[in-house]
């Protein structure tokens, strides 16, 4: 089966190899990494299925994240969970890995609103709760070596940008990973979220968790910074609000805050580089058409020096909020 053209038929043929019918609705859903699909069936309601892209993560990679996801439901924790087959609860048709799982419903979360914010932090000290003895034996760390010197490699072999702006612009990654490198020294690690951003929020009674795709090991502050923006003041309050929560529920190590702008360059990296490695996929020109654009490359120096900048700034503190 080709990957990169999922037809109706074969995504029909696919679900009913596991009993699961599409009556109505078939629908592309906004994602790169995976292919997902919501339909409607007769007796089950809404679901949504995914088709893994191969050769990114393992089935035992894969399963991994749906053990994690069942524990946490187990826990009280709101996510979806793959629905279970004779197979389990991951599939495979014609050597594509796939799960289906219930539709999740309910507004868009709302990163400024303190009340929901709040809410996240409780809800995310119980998928901590719950990640801090679950181990991965099969997924990788939340690591320096993939997020930044991998990155960096990919940069390298696979950017397309102008000869006159790489003496600038690989000088200045090199020096940013260097940084972070230096300032990434975790001490506790758990099994986390690990992509934790508004897209991946639902509000409805409370904020739903979705898309595990990336969960791995790694700081609990992985999973709350991504909600803090605006000025130093504003993601002070922010971190406040969320701690609030969280802190009901577990405690927060505030010596992570050092770990919060190592994580952000590595992010930004790992972020340039996915989409190199990926240019190739006929969705990532559609879908991005500003990459690989002089334009880009020009943005990309200036959101690293500003970075650079940061690393070099004080963490946030608690201390000096309170």
């Amino acid at each position: 089966m080709n990957y990169y053209q999922l037809t109706p038929d074969v995504i029909t043929d696919a679900l009913a190899s596991v009993g699961v019918y599409v009556d109505s609705g078939l629908m592309a859903l906004n994602s790169y990494e995976n292919r997902v699909y919501r339909f409607k069936n007769d007796e089950q309601g809404a679901l949504v299925v995914k088709f893994y892209r191969p050769q990114r993560w393992s089935r035992e990679q894969i399963q991994e994240e749906h053990d994690f996801l069942l524990a946490l439901a187990e826990a009280g924790v709101r996510v979806a969970v793959p629905l279970q087959h004779e197979s389990g609860t991951l599939c495979e048709y014609e050597g594509i890995l796939f799960a289906v799982w219930p539709a999740v419903s309910g507004r868009q979360f709302e990163a400024d609103n303190l009340e929901q914010l709040e809410a996240l932090g409780e809800q995310l000290a119980r998928l901590h709760l719950v990640g801090a003895r679950s181990e991965l034996k099969y997924r990788p760390q939340l690591s320096t070596d993939d997020y930044l010197r991998r990155a960096c490699e990919v940069l390298e072999l696979q950017a397309e940008m102008p000869v006159r702006l790489k003496g600038e612009f690989f000088p200045l990654l090199k020096r940013v990973a260097e940084r972070a490198t230096e300032l990434y020294r975790p001490r506790k690690q758990l099994t986390l979220h690990c992509d934790c951003h508004a897209s991946n929020i639902l509000w409805r009674d409370g904020p739903w968790l979705l898309d595990f795709d990336d969960c791995r090991r790694g700081p609990a502050v992985q999973d709350l910074w991504m909600m803090l923006s605006g000025s130093r003041q504003e993601q002070l309050v922010q971190l406040d609000t969320l701690l609030a929560g969280y802190e009901t529920v577990r405690e927060f190590d505030a010596a992570e805050l050092a770990l919060i702008e190592p994580l952000r360059a590595m992010r930004m990296v790992n972020y340039m580089a996915w989409l190199a490695a990926r240019w190739s996929d006929p969705a990532f020109p559609a879908n991005f058409p500003w990459f690989n654009t002089e334009d880009y490359w020009q943005q990309q120096i200036k959101v690293l020096t500003e970075q650079l900048q940061s690393l070099e700034a004080p963490p946030l503190s608690l201390t000096s909020w309170n």
